[in-house]
């Protein structure tokens, strides 16, 4: 059996030789295994230190991307490129643990197709990253159709057939985490503590999290247009009700409405309700715009010589 792991970076070059190493480390010598480092538009010298590895070590391959793409592209790209009977994802800072690696083969061995994990956080993880993960999924479950279990990430196991189901996929913008629950199959959930970043600095910026999350919400869920609508209705509602006030009170009693306040406030609420409800129609236009032009996801400036074409080319 072969076994392709599949590794993004982004400004890693101090942490690629030891990522590399600790991945052969706990990969089993009796599977075939080659290990996919896809390079996304790093400006450090994360390529020069891939081709080094590269020639020391022939199971070692890189793809460079022809500029930062992002992370889940970067994801899309070692896939699509994986020749193994399984492909294993994860990051180069060494807070998914390759020494998880039997466990996530033993319980493909045993007929799973996907086989995820789920982080569990503790103190040494800085609150801002606690919250703003647990608020992330949480709205990702108030919001979409598909479950997201809290500290899932892109640390998982997939079977080849799962594989080439990514590949086919036709959307532009992929969002893994949800479209590996999505497709089904047979999953299994295996929970670590990440470990500290071994070197540099996190590249996942709060402007990316952010970005990560309106493409989760909006690939997977109509529910924020059913709440533009429901916003809708009930402005309107209140807006009849105040109406019917005001002509009350104008036409049998001798009072006035009240002054220009309410009104302000009024004009105010619903402009910003008017301001939410675009914003939200935006979002999804803005996807279908993106959808229609059917770019690649990504672009291959640089591949190794001893990596082939991807294993399942598609049309997009």
């Amino acid at each position: 059996m072969k076994i392709s792991v599949v590794i993004p970076a982004y400004n890693e070059e101090e942490n690629l030789p030891e990522v590399a190493a600790r991945i052969k480390e706990h990969l089993s010598g009796r599977y075939e295994r080659e290990l996919i480092f896809v390079d996304d538009g790093s400006r450090d010298g994360t390529q020069q230190v891939l081709r080094e590895l590269r020639a020391q070590d022939p199971d070692i391959h890189y793809v460079l991307l022809a500029r930062n793409f992002g992370h889940q592209s970067a994801l899309r790209a070692g896939i699509d490129y994986a020749t193994g009977d399984c492909v294993i994802s994860l990051d180069a800072d060494l807070q998914h643990p390759p020494r998880l690696i039997p466990v996530l083969l033993g319980h493909w061995l045993e007929g799973y197709d996907i086989v995820y994990t789920q982080r569990r956080d503790d103190e040494k993880l800085p609150w801002f990253k606690r919250r703003t993960s647990s608020a992330f999924y949480g709205l990702m479950n108030k919001l979409s159709s598909v479950n997201f279990e809290p500290g899932t990430a892109d640390y998982r196991l997939i079977d080849r057939r799962v594989a080439e189901v990514v590949r086919a996929s036709p959307d532009v913008e992929l969002f893994l985490r949800g479209f590996i629950h999505w497709v089904g199959f047979r999953q299994k959930r295996v929970e670590y503590t990440p470990e500290p970043r071994f070197r540099g600095t996190t590249k996942y910026t709060v402007r990316k999290m952010v970005q990560l999350a309106l493409s989760g919400i909006t690939s997977f869920s109509v529910r924020p247009l059913h709440f533009a609508t429901l916003a809708g209705a009930v402005v309107s509602g209140l807006a009849f009700l105040y109406a019917l006030y005001a002509l009350y009170i104008t036409f049998f009693t001798s009072r006035a409405v009240a002054g220009w306040s309410s009104v302000l406030v009024s004009v105010l609420f619903i402009g910003g309700i008017q301001l939410l409800v675009l914003g939200i129609i935006g979002e999804y236009l803005g996807r279908l715009f993106v959808q229609s032009k059917q770019r690649p996801p990504y672009l291959v400036r640089e591949s190794d010589d001893g990596l082939s074409r991807p294993a399942t080319p598609v049309q997009r």
